[in-house]
């Protein structure tokens, strides 16, 4: 049999490839919420359990979520009780509170899986670190956090008894110490295989950390299931493409109808094969969200380079485009895209236009370091020293998702421009002549003595000397060493009534308390920029 012959049996079904993972394995899943998830090989994985029983007691490990917010796909394929025993994840598919919780929130609430919410930059570094047998992850991401063991340890629920990182004395500093897992199996995904196993990624907007989770498998013994598109024939892949080498490939499924993202089935704009004319951009409607991405999108210096968070923050470049200001700073996203337009709703993670596309591993190595200017993050919470809850409510769980890069991110990072409205639960703005009129403020205030979940820590940004604002729709607070401070207020906005007293977090007052920028509550483009 000549070595093409003998590649092609790499080629397996999906039902195939769900028998090769056995009882108790650790399987790590590359995918990033709709993006780049290996749909085909996980629903054919949770079919075998529903039709046999097998495998029981996985451990799988997301560096980022696989599956959407309504849980039709990835993880939610596995979230069945018995089949997985211990999820650890860098974020988790969240719904919105009026749709069906994905069911792997049921599960983590139902305490029927032990579940860990890991930074998906440390799990990317525990693959490597697993990969070259180095005894686990030394960091300071997470300190004071609820990923420090001093308060959460990870842990997302009760089941999560184990213990996964500790507090340890290293060259008289104190660090966060993560232990290996080594993957028994790895599932990744790509565009085409050729019959050797070689995988390019051509059409996928994200490599994730591909690489990473197949050299884990590979140096412990585990094997690679590469989902892809499509098959070509031996050595036909230049070798500058092929990003995944024949080496650490084991098996191929093909998937012909696997879609680019959750619901897009191809978009050569986000792969970067082509570019979006700009003008094919629509503006952000007029709304409190755009009120509060344009005083974000003030803390931003030409030239900065910029990471950006889900949420009203990810309108902050729909903004700059409407401004005339689209190569103002340009933007780095966790899932690798540097440059462009990152996109939102469903293809978040994703950016159309992009100078460059790294792998994750790395994008979170710039972040990890400080190597970025700014960060646009969101908030649920903010307490009394200024700590931010992104990544879970215990009310409604199933709408939160898990910090994914977020604590790696703001470790570092020089400037962060928290984005979210006062008050939540009902909260109705209008905007008349210029001026901010409550006509009914939420049920819920944001602003609270203590989170529940401490992503970022207050006390850690005051110790690093960050530079940490605030925005919403009715104020700008700054978090200073004397606590919380308010700096700006919106026209129509009572001090008192607006701000005060509906904050249950101590708030100060600057001496320097100016009006936001009038031009924040004009319609169409307002000049942001005199330099633009």
């Amino acid at each position: 049999m000549n070595n093409a012959a003998a590649s092609r049996t790499k080629i397996i079904s999906a039902e195939r490839a769900a028998e090769l993972i056995t009882d108790n394995a650790v399987v790590s899943v590359s995918s990033s919420s709709g993006l780049g998830c290996p749909d085909s090989v996980l629903s054919a994985l949770g079919r075998r359990f529903r039709q046999t029983g097998s495998p029981r007691n996985l451990t799988t490990i997301h560096p980022i979520a696989a599956g959407d917010m309504y849980g039709i796909d990835g993880i939610d394929h596995l979230a069945q009780e018995g089949l997985l025993a211990r999820v650890i994840a860098g974020s988790y598919p969240s719904g919105p509170s009026n749709r069906q919780s994905p069911r792997i929130w049921q599960m983590i609430r139902d305490n029927t899986v032990a579940a860990y919410n890991v930074p998906s930059g440390v799990l990317f570094d525990m693959h490597r670190d697993v990969a070259a047998h180095r005894p686990g992850v030394l960091t300071m991401v997470g300190m004071d956090t609820f990923v420090d063991p001093r308060r959460n340890g990870c842990r997302m629920n009760d089941a999560a008894v184990e213990d996964i990182v500790e507090l340890v004395d290293f060259a008289g500093c104190k660090w966060l110490h993560f232990r290996n897992f080594a993957p028994d199996c790895t599932i990744i995904r790509g565009t085409t295989a050729d019959e050797r196993g070689n995988i390019s990624m051509e059409h996928e907007g994200a490599y994730l950390g591909v690489i990473e989770q197949a050299l884990a498998a590979r140096n412990n013994g585990g094997i690679i299931i590469a989902q892809v598109k499509r098959i070509t024939e031996a050595f036909s892949i230049p070798a500058q493409r092929a990003y995944v080498p024949s080496t650490l490939v084991d098996y191929v499924v093909v998937a012909p109808d696997q879609m680019q993202t959750t619901e897009t089935l191809y978009d050569p704009a986000i792969s970067g094969e082509v570019r979006t004319p700009i003008s094919f951009f629509e503006p952000v409607p007029e709304s409190i969200e755009k009120i509060i991405a344009r005083r974000a999108a003030l803390e931003l210096a030409a030239g900065d380079t910029v990471n950006l968070g889900f949420g009203i923050s990810a309108l902050v470049p729909r903004v700059l485009i409407e401004e005339g200001a689209a190569g103002r700073v340009t933007w780095a996203i966790e899932q690798g895209a540097t440059g462009g337009v990152p996109l939102t709703g469903f293809a978040f993670g994703c950016a159309v236009n992009a100078e460059a596309i790294l792998a994750s591993p790395y994008q979170f190595t710039l972040f990890q370091g400080g190597g970025i200017d700014a960060a646009l993050l969101s908030f649920m919470q903010v307490d009394s020293q200024g700590c931010v809850n992104v990544s879970r409510l215990a009310a409604m769980p199933h709408v939160t998702a898990g910090c994914g890069g977020f604590v790696d991110i703001v470790t570092a990072v020089r400037r962060i421009v928290f984005c979210g409205t006062f008050t939540a639960g009902g909260l109705d703005v209008r905007i008349d002549d210029g001026q901010l009129n409550i006509v009914r403020d939420g049920k819920v205030n944001k602003f609270v003595p203590q989170v529940e979940h401490v992503t970022f820590s207050g006390n850690q940004g005051l110790a690093r000397r960050q530079d940490v604002t605030y925005v919403t729709e009715r104020c700008v607070i700054k978090l200073r060493p004397e606590g919380l401070t308010v700096t700006e207020i919106a026209p129509g906005i009572d001090l008192q009534a607006h701000v005060l007293q509906r904050s249950d977090a101590p708030l100060r007052v600057a001496r320097e308390l100016k009006p936001m920028d009038e031009r924040l509550f004009r319609s169409g483009a307002v000049g942001l920029y005199g330099d633009a």
